[in-house]
This record gives C-alpha cells, structure tokens and sequence, in this order.
C-alpha cells in the first residue's frame, strides 16, 4: 500500500482561531506529543509575524528530531530569509510558501496578472531552494482557480525546485468529487508531476473538511494538511484523528497507510483542547465524549452481545480506556441487568423488573445513572420481602406563613386498592410521616432520621434513613430520589412495611408453637 504523510498545522493554522494563544513552552508540548503521534510534517508556526512567533518556531525546530519542522512565509524574500534563521538549526527544516492564485484573490488582495503570479511563485521557491532542503509550496485558495491556471503555476514551481505542492481549498468551498478532480486534472495535465508530492488541505466551513481530504487521498495525493480536534480559521481545519481513523478503519477501501501511533491520537487531543481552551464538543468523531458511549437500550443490546454491532472502531486502538455503556433513559433491561451482574448484584425477573421500574422513574429525573445511584436504588430494597404498602404519589403544600400538609397515594396490596390521606405537621417530613400514619392506619414512633447525598451535583440522588419503633421493635428504612421529601416518604413507608412484616412473622410463629398440656 501507498504512504500518505500527515501535516500538522495545529501550531499555526489551529493557533489563528479566535482566542487561541499558545506560548513557545505550550507549542513545544503540543510538538513533542505530535512526534509521539507520528506526523511527519509539523508547521510549528508563521516565523515573520512576529518576534514571538519567530521564537517559537525556533524552539519547536531545535526541540523535535523526527518529523520536518517547517514555518509559514509568503512568497517574499524577507519572510524565507526569517523562515532559514528560524529553523536553521533544526534536525529536519522545511518552509511552506504561499500565493493565493484565484481570481478574486489575485483582483482584489494582491492585485497581480497570472504572470506576476507565476514569476513571484518561482521566485521564492527558487530562493527557498537556497537553504531549505524541503520546499512546500501553496496556491492559496486554490479550490476557486482555474484549472488551467493551477496547472501553469504547477509547472513552474516544480521547474523551480519544489518538494510539494499543495492545493487548498481555503475558504471550504468545493464538495469532495470537485476536489477530487483538481488533482486528477493535474496528474494528467502537469510534465514532472510526479517530481512533487502533491497535498491536500482543506478547511470545514460546509462541513465537508474530512471529506475532500480523503477525496483527494483517493484521487492519489501523497499528503494531508489538517489539525487536531480540527480546529483553525472560521469553521476550522480537517480534523487529522478523523482522516486516520477513516484511512485506518477503511483500510480495504482506501488502501494506503499512515505510520501514525494511532493510541497517542486521545491523549493528543486532550493536551490541544486543554492548552488551546478549546474545548472538544461530545459528539466529536473519534475523540468526543461520547464517541464510545451509548445509551439508547437497542444499541447497548446490540454491545453486549457483540461490540460490532455499532461500533466500527475500538476505544482502545485512538487511546480511549473503554466503551462506556451510559445508563439513562433509553438504557433498556438487557444493559441495566448487565451493569448490575457487573456490580455483584443478582436478581430473579420478578426483582429485576422492580428494580428497573425504579430505574426508569429516576432516569426521569436525573440524565445519568451513576454507579453510587445504583447501589442506592437496588439496596433501597436489597433483601426484603414483598410490599405490603407502595409508594405511589405525593404532593406539598409549604409557606413559612402557612401551615405545611402532605397529600400522598400509596398502594395497599393487600387488596389491591388505592388509599389517599392527607396531613398536617410542623414541617414537611413530619405532614409527610402523619399522613403515612392515617393512609396505613398504623402508628409508629419515629427514633431517627437522616439524609445523605450518594452523588454531586443539583440533580445528585438524596439518600434518606429512618428509624422507627413500636412495640420494643426497631427497624430501618430507607428511601432515594432526587427529590429528598419524596425520598423521605419512601423511607418512611419501607419502614412501616418492615414492621409489618416482621410482626406478622412473629404472629406466624406465636400460633404455630404448641400449647401446654393442662
């Protein structure tokens, strides 16, 4: 298979997004990572704009061994002369040139005929030549040039020494087939073309960034400009994690490869997004969040019984630790039981079904399941007998004027039907816990009650413990919501129906002791 070389921009191209300022130490950084990644070409900045550009560009040249360090410069002789002093003393320095050719370019920025275009190409790739042993030279906004005309300044730069030319499509312009045929169009149209690597480098602002590179690929370029996370001008660059993984995931189809480290691609993306301040957005190919996550039940069924089934590509071959199964509302049986088993947890349909119903109720309300929310949820219940009473609904009324009432619903399954109560108290919990009293028709002294939060957070589950007495009898009961007054009504009503329980048993075994003889 055919090589393709990655180019790197981040430094340069990716540093030009709004906001973004990276220091000489931070590129160095981000540049040391990139050679671990293995990109072949790093462009560690623009060396004439400035004297800490210049500076930066010196130290990512002196700093990396393996890949080619190169700096932007127009196509004037004073910007390669600051690209050579630069970049002089680095193990591998190379330079990028560039002159935008197209027509509202050469109009209205540079305000030149073709030929003044063609002979200030020649002119400093000719003078490149001088020093650098790498030439890449750029028609900038080459997407919207004439073909003719792209093939015209081709012949001269390659006649004058270049190493690679490269044909952007600045402004993200073409869709991936016009791209595609701009390169093909020079293959067949250029003498000597094949002296030159040709490159590709696209930006995103229709979305279509990846696309046209990997168009191009397929149209036969031997290399591809991008940065990581795809950040840059505008709407950005091609994002180089989703190139390689597309190259390396259709391997088959494309047929070339890349040399990278793919394992260095997350840890990569996660040092860009963390000195740059951009942040990577969830559903971001490859490196997001969610990349290897799933919620929806059909899709974390499909997981669990083959990994294939929706996920194209492994967690572990970009660097990620795993595939996250998220619990949520659109998790199903298959995941919520497996997540469970996972956790020590086993139950009979019967108690899982139970155990999901609670599950679905909480997902209502908090997005994601956490592993301290399940542990909560399934010990709420863990090792008791069926419900005597159940938990339905509730409803508050409470003013720091007005006197607080309870109206709650619970299930008496005894005979099934529903019993309605309200009450009032001193405070919420304590309306709560009498109407509880009235709905079952018990009277239980409370002994103690607390609340604990299992997670952080404004949606973080409250956790609460009462502790209720009658007849020398003590037992504990436990609730969880997000809500704690509902949570303290669970708890409550799980301690009554433990009391119940355990007299009835005691009842049990007082009647089925035999009697004394007379």
């Amino acid at each position: 298979m055919r090589r393709v070389q990655f180019f790197d921009t981040t430094l340069r191209d990716g540093e030009q997004s709004p906001g973004v300022n990276l220091s000489a130490e931070e590129k160095v950084a981000i540049a040391l990572q990139l050679e671990k990644l293995g990109v072949h070409v790093i462009e560690a900045g623009f060396a004439a704009s400035s004297q800490g550009d210049f500076h930066s560009v010196k130290k990512v040249g002196e700093t990396v061994r393996q890949p080619v360090v190169v700096s932007l410069a127009r196509a004037v002789e004073k910007d390669i002369d600051a690209a050579w002093e630069a970049l002089k003393g680095a193990e591998s320095p190379g330079i990028h040139i560039f002159l935008a050719t197209s027509p509202i370019h050469r109009k209205y920025k540079l305000n030149l005929t073709k030929d003044q275009v063609m002979e200030r190409a020649e002119f400093a790739v000719r003078h490149a030549k001088k020093y650098f042993p790498h030439v890449e030279f750029s028609t900038e906004d080459g997407g919207r040039t004439e073909k003719d005309f792209l093939c015209q300044v081709a012949a001269r730069v390659i006649q004058a020494g270049a190493d690679v030319l490269n044909i952007p499509d600045t402004v993200g312009f073409l869709t991936p087939q016009e791209y595609g045929d701009i390169f093909r169009h020079l293959k067949e149209e250029v003498p000597r073309i094949e002296k030159v690597k040709l490159s590709a480098h696209c930006h995103d602002d229709l979305g279509m960034a990846t696309a046209n590179s990997l168009a191009a690929i397929e149209a036969g370029v031997e290399q591809v400009e991008g940065t990581i996370n795809g950040i840059g001008e505008r709407a950005g660059n091609a994002a180089l994690e989703e190139i390689a993984m597309a190259l390396a995931t259709r391997e088959s189809h494309y047929q070339v490869e890349t040399g990278l480290n793919l394992k260095e691609i997350a840890k990569t993306s996660r040092m860009v997004s963390k000195m740059t301040g951009m942040f990577v957005p969830g559903n971001k190919a490859v490196v997001g969040a969610n990349a290897f996550a799933h919620e929806s039940g059909i899709h974390q069924d499909g997981m669990l019984k083959n990994a294939a089934t929706y996920e194209i590509m492994r967690p572990e071959t970009v660097g990620q630790t795993d595939t996250r199964l998220v619990l949520g509302k659109h998790s199903g049986r298959h995941a919520f039981r497996d997540k469970l088993a996972a956790m020590g947890y086993t139950f009979d349909d019967q108690q899982l079904n139970q155990l999901f119903v609670r599950f679905k109720e909480l997902t209502d309300r908090k997005k994601t399941i956490e592993d301290d929310d399940l542990v909560s949820l399934v010990e709420e219940r863990l090792g008791d007998e069926d419900e005597i009473f159940g938990f339905d609904a509730i409803q508050l009324s409470y003013g720091n004027h007005s006197m607080p009432t309870a109206s709650l619903r619970l299930m008496d399954h005894r005979d099934n039907r529903m019993v309605e109560e309200a009450a009032c108290g001193s405070g919420s919990v304590d309306a709560i816990f009498h109407a509880i009293d009235r709905a079952t028709g018990e009277t239980m002294e409370l002994v103690d009650y607390k609340i604990v939060s299992v997670t952080h957070g404004k949606d973080a589950l409250g956790e609460v413990y009462v502790k209720l007495k009658r007849n020398g009898m003590e037992v504990q009961g436990r609730g969880v919501s997000t809500d704690v007054l509902e949570a303290s009504a669970r708890a409550y009503v799980h301690a009554v129906n433990r009391i119940l329980h355990r007299e009835g048993a005691q009842r049990t075994k007082s009647s089925a002791e035999p009697v004394p003889a007379p």
